[in-house]
């Protein structure tokens, strides 16, 4: 059975950073596309970064050069850094498993990234 647990949202000022964590259980990340995807209210899920085995990554238009995803293969986690944040970065982040160009069928709960000051 898989399982994505999130950790690591909250409340940033503009200009601020976060590190996001997605502990897996159940799926492999190094031998699996894994990535993050974000829900803003009234909007729809949209893809903040994913990232595949070896060095294979993908990230949305919105966040390239803010943000990056790596992943800890011994922990088994994936993480997103959260660089330069902006009011408009803020929605609930998801964690999701066995996809790189298009989400997997794995989801996490979410955690919520508010920016504001």
């Amino acid at each position: 059975q898989v399982q994505l647990v999130e950790s690591g949202g909250g409340l940033v000022q503009p200009g601020g950073s976060l590190r996001l964590s997605c502990a897996a259980s159940g799926v492999i990340v190094s031998i699996n596309g894994m990535g993050w995807y974000r829900q803003a209210p009234g909007k729809q899920r949209e893809l903040v970064a994913a990232i595949g085995p070896g060095v294979v990554t993908n990230y949305g238009d919105s966040v390239k050069g803010r943000f990056t995803i790596s992943r800890d293969n011994a922990k088994n986690t994936v993480y997103l850094q959260m660089n330069s944040l902006k009011p408009e970065d803020t929605a609930v982040y998801y964690c999701n498993a066995g996809g790189i160009w298009r989400p997997g069928n794995y989801w996490g709960q979410g955690t919520q990234v508010t920016v504001s000051s």
